[in-house]
């Protein structure tokens, strides 16, 4: 058996421990066409509906999409960048569907609606990235420690300020001396 060969085998017994096999152009194609399918199926299922629930249906229609070819293409061509995308794909999906569902409501509650769901976004995202520097390959384990730690330590502070920026739109909903203690509050709790 040759090295390549032995390296190759290597591989897919890996691939089929953690449960993604690669696949072959023909089986990626016949996935595409199916998420393809069932994406008209779940659109055609938004048809009845209107307003607003028409468009979060179609959000999250598209969305489902979305987050299927992301994890296919991961599938496809597994990497960490592939594996990440898919995550990204799914924080960034759930959070324009909620935005979406946030035009449901007027003024005040919308913009507390809107920040919600970006801190949640903010969150995704971050797990996302430390998730990636977790699974990198090839670093020295002192080395990948570190940088778990860097990107926990980013993600901390990306969280942090999501969450002074909507508990300040909390606050604008008050007035006065109320207003005030509460954004100091907030800036107490989500200091860096």
């Amino acid at each position: 058996m040759t090295w390549a060969r032995h390296l190759m085998l290597l591989a897919s017994a890996s691939l089929m421990a953690t449960g993604a096999l690669a696949m072959d152009l023909a089986e990626y194609n016949t996935a595409r066409q199916r998420i393809g399918a069932d994406t008209k199926v779940r659109l055609e299922k938004c048809r009845p509906l209107s307003g607003n629930a028409r468009d979060v249906c179609a959000k999250e229609a598209r969305g489902v999409e979305r987050i299927a070819r992301a994890d296919l293409d991961a599938l496809y061509r597994p990497s960490e960048q592939a594996h990440f995308k898919a995550r990204v794909a799914r924080a960034n999906v759930a959070y324009e569907v909620a935005r979406e569902k946030c035009d449901d409501l007027a003024h005040q509650p919308r913009k507390v609606c809107q920040k919600d769901a970006k801190g949640v976004h903010v969150r995704a995202v971050e797990d996302a990235k430390v998730a990636q520097v977790e699974e990198r390959a090839g670093d020295t384990p002192a080395a990948k420690s570190a940088a778990v730690v860097q990107a926990r330590k980013d993600a901390a502070a990306e969280r942090r300020k999501a969450d002074f920026d909507a508990a300040k739109a909390r606050c604008d909903a008050l007035s006065g001396d109320l207003q005030s203690k509460c954004v100091a509050d907030a800036r107490r709790v989500y200091a860096p």
